[in-house]
């Protein structure tokens, strides 16, 4: 007897029934599981089963508690729902119709910290948890996203199968694998957006040197990006950027310069600069990337503001060809410091929170699937599988000879760039670390003297490091220092 809808045992069950939701379903069913659908509005169950879903496997339920009924055990339970609130509302009214052992994952985009709440939270219950990063977009939920699961390891072998074969993959090998313990698949995924976050800006960057020093139209410039993209920059980002330059409308005309310059976000950029800020990690270039996109929210300040506040003609008036082969390699070099400080962030988190994050299996995680995929992530597995204790991303030999080789066309487009008064945060904050890094000896020493002058805070010798001293720099202060703390 062939098994129908009805009495058949679902694999796993999903709440939310968006774009995301509805395409990972897909996914699921295509590679042989059985899958139950919910929403919180049932209709869209309904609706989902008789369009999008007809003819598959996939079964719908009414209720959670009808959902609960129609799985196999141990129940696994995916949410893909709005972060915040509405999680914690459908774990608390999943507990009680779970029982031990059942796990519930959490696919949205959770900030970590809440998912280290839920796991210790629902491990005291009896019930495993795995927060787990989703990336690709609605495209790559449908044949193959990066995940990024993390939580209750005792949940790894129950979801295995299902995550591995609805994952993208890269030479045969899953974009997919264990991450850590309790929120640690959601703290590579915020990372991972973070990085994001860098990219694009870098991208505009590069997109609007070329536009506002050069002339060049819109279409013309990704010609260029397509280039580019068959070089180091190969990546899904330079791809998709190239094909929107070059869209026309209905009307024959570029769409992407009538879209208003005013750009959204959703906050995970924003958690990975604070997570850094808690941190102490100079995460300079993804914060700027976030920065600048707050900039561009001040849309009509900044059209008052270009009435009243002038600069210098953005014209370039050099050689057009090598200024265009300057900004490539400031792009790459760039890049390259994006994703060294996203590992360095990666690499303190890590250690406070002792989770054993393996870096070069989460940069094959990222390298199909994911927005940020390219081939750039082949040469950062092999720097760390080369050295898994490599302190940062910049000192691997591959890496520092590719920004040795970039550096004068580098610090070439930034000069220009100030010249010509084109902002370029991303490009100059990159190359700002790329120099304070490297660089022996900065002027902290002055700021050490400041703030034990006026607030006698000490400072250490160079002959003497771990040892703080305070002096009475003006003669009539006392000796008492400032109690020391990490802010």
């Amino acid at each position: 007897m062939v098994a129908t809808r009805e009495s058949e045992k679902a694999d796993i069950a999903l709440i939310g029934l968006a774009v995301m939701g509805q395409n990972l379903i897909l996914n699921m069913n295509d590679r042989g599981f059985v899958v139950c659908a919910y929403n919180r509005t049932v209709e869209k169950v309904d609706k989902f089963l008789s369009n999008e879903a007809k003819g598959t496997k996939v079964i719908g339920a009414k209720s959670l508690e009808d959902m609960v009924k129609k799985l196999k055990k141990p129940r696994k339970v995916m949410m893909l729902v709005k972060a915040g609130s509405a999680v914690d509302d459908f774990i608390e009214k999943l507990i009680p119709l779970l029982e031990k052992g059942d796990i519930i994952i959490d696919g949205g985009n959770s900030e970590y910290n809440d998912s280290i709440r839920r796991s210790q939270y629902l491990e005291k219950k009896g019930l495993l948890f795995v927060g787990s990063g989703v990336s690709g977009g609605e495209d790559g939920a449908r044949y193959g996203p990066s995940l990024m699961p993390g939580g209750s390891e005792q949940a790894w072998p129950h979801i295995k199968d299902i995550f591995q074969s609805i994952c993208a993959r890269v030479d045969q090998e899953p974009c997919c694998d264990w991450v850590g313990e309790q929120g640690a698949g959601h703290f590579v995924k915020m990372v991972h957006n973070g990085i994001e976050y860098g990219d694009m800006q870098l991208i505009c960057e590069a997109y609007d040197l070329l536009k506002s020093s050069l002339g060049m139209p819109s279409d013309e410039i990704g010609k260029v990006f397509e280039k580019w993209n068959k070089t180091e920059l190969d990546s899904f980002l330079m791809e998709i950027t190239a094909e929107i330059l070059q869209f026309r409308d209905s009307k024959g005309e570029i769409l992407v310069e009538k879209i208003r310059d005013k750009a959204g976000q959703k906050g995970t950029g924003k958690w990975t600069g604070i997570t850094a800020l808690d941190c102490g990690v100079p995460l300079t270039l993804i914060a700027e990337a976030v920065f600048a996109r707050c900039l561009s929210s001040l849309k009509d300040e900044r059209v008052e503001a270009s009435k009243q506040l002038h600069g210098p003609n953005n014209n370039y008036t050099g050689d057009k060809g090598a200024f265009i082969e300057d900004v490539r390699k400031a792009l790459y070099a760039s890049k390259i410091i994006s994703y060294a400080q996203g590992f360095m962030l990666m690499r303190q988190v890590a250690k406070d929170q002792n989770w054993r994050l393996n870096m070069g299996g989460i940069a094959l995680m990222w390298r199909g699937g994911c927005i940020i995929r390219s081939v750039f992530l082949g040469d950062i597995k092999r720097a760390f599988d080369s050295n898994p204790n490599l302190q940062n991303l910049i000192l691997d030999d591959f890496f520092k000879d590719a920004l040795h080789a970039c550096q004068s066309s580098w610090r070439k487009v930034v000069s220009t760039a100030a010249i010509l008064g084109i902002p370029t945060p991303a490009f100059s904050t990159a190359l700002a670390f790329f120099d304070g890094y490297r660089n022996s000896r900065l002027p902290a020493n002055l700021i050490q003297a400041q703030r034990d002058y006026f607030g006698a805070h000490t400072y250490e010798l160079l002959s003497t490091p771990g040892q703080f001293i305070h002096t009475n720099w003006t003669g009539h202060g006392g000796k008492i220092s400032s109690s020391t703390y990490n802010a």
